[in-house]
C-alpha cells in the first residue's frame, strides 16, 4: 500500500555529469568528515562508499551495446527499500526504522555492531566504522523531510540528475523520462523488493553498471533465521519463563534446607 506522504529521489543517470555536487552536499549537511585517498587511476573518489560517505558518483568507461566508448556516472547511495531486509534482520528493536516518506534510518545510537545489516543488504549499502564499532548510510536527510525539504544532495543538483517528490509523480516521470531517451534507456528500482524510494532512469543496461545488482535478492537463510528460527527461540524462552512460573505457583518458592536442621524437631 502506497501512502499519500511517500516520496521517491529519481537519479536520472543520463544527466549526471560527475560534478560531485551531491557529495559535497552530503558531506556538508550530516557533518561527515573527510576521507584519505589516493590516485588509483580513476576519477572517482573516493573509491567505494564508506562510514564517512554516504553517497558517491561512480564513474566507469564503457563500451555500449554499439561498440562506442562512452563514459556513464551514477549516484550511489542507500536504495531506501519499501521492504527493507536490513531492519528485518537487525535484533535491537527501533535501531532501523522507517519514516512516513519512505526513509530508511540506521539510529546509530541504539547499533551494537553486530552487521546483520551489512551481509544482508542486496545492494551492499552498508558501511561499519571500525573505529565507533557502529555501522552508517545515507538517511535520505530524513530530518529536513519532516520539515517539508527535500535532501540536501537533490537541493544541490545542478541538471536536474537528482529530482524529489511524491512517489506516484516521480515513477511516472521515470517511465515518460526513458520512454524519451529510447535505446536501452529503463527504469531500475521499481520492480523488485517492494519498490525502493531511491529509482534510477539508466540509459543503459543496468548489468554495465558497476555495484548494481540485476536482480537484487534477499539472503534466503536471512529469511529462515527470522521467520522460522528466531521465532521457535523466543517461543522456547518464553515457555521456560511460564513453567517455572507455574512451578512456583503450585510448589512456592524452594527454601534452602539449613545444615543439621535434620537433627532438631
Amino acid at each position: 500500500m502506497i501512502h499519500m506522504s511517500e516520496k521517491v529521489m529519481l537519479v536520472d543517470s543520463s544527466k549526471c555529469t560527475a560534478c560531485r555536487g551531491c557529495q559535497v552536499a552530503c558531506k556538508q549537511w550530516n557533518e561527515l568528515p573527510s576521507v584519505a585517498t589516493y590516485n588509483a587511476g580513476s576519477y572517482q573518489n573516493p573509491p567505494d562508499l564508506n562510514p564517512h560517505t554516504y553517497t558517491l558518483i561512480r564513474f566507469q568507461e564503457i563500451e555500449d551495446t554499439n561498440g562506442t566508448l562512452k563514459w556513464i556516472f551514477r549516484n550511489d547511495r542507500c536504495f531506501h527499500c519499501t521492504e527493507p531486509v536490513c531492519q528485518r534482520t537487525c535484533p535491537v528493536p527501533g535501531c532501523i526504522f522507517k519514516t512516513p516518506e519512505g526513509a530508511v534510518v540506521i539510529d546509530s545510537n541504539k547499533c551494537i555492531g553486530c552487521k546483520y545489516c551489512v551481509y544482508t543488504c542486496p545492494f551492499e549499502i552498508p558501511r561499519f566504522d571500525e573505529i565507533t564499532g557502529k555501522v552508517y548510510k545515507c538517511t535520505l536527510c530524513y530530518e529536513r523531510l519532516a520539515e517539508g525539504l527535500t535532501p540536501a544532495c537533490a537541493k544541490v543538483c545542478p541538471t536536474g540528475t537528482l529530482t524529489f517528490g511524491n512517489r506516484n509523480e516521480m515513477i511516472a516521470k521515470a517511465y515518460d523520462r526513458a520512454a524519451a531517451l529510447g535505446g536501452n534507456a529503463n527504469v531500475y528500482g521499481d520492480k523488485f523488493l517492494g519498490s525502493t524510494h531511491v529509482m534510477y532512469v539508466l540509459d543503459e543496461l543496468p548489468s554495465l553498471y558497476a555495484k548494481l545488482p540485476q536482480r537484487p535478492t534477499i539472503n534466503t537463510s536471512v529469511v529462515f533465521w527470522k521467520d522460522m528460527l528466531k521465532p521457535l527461540s523466543l517461543v522456547s524462552f518464553w515457555g521456560t519463563v511460564a513453567a517455572t512460573f507455574l512451578y512456583y505457583l503450585t510448589k512456592g518458592p524452594k527454601v534452602p534446607e539449613r545444615k543439621g536442621d535434620d537433627k532438631h524437631e
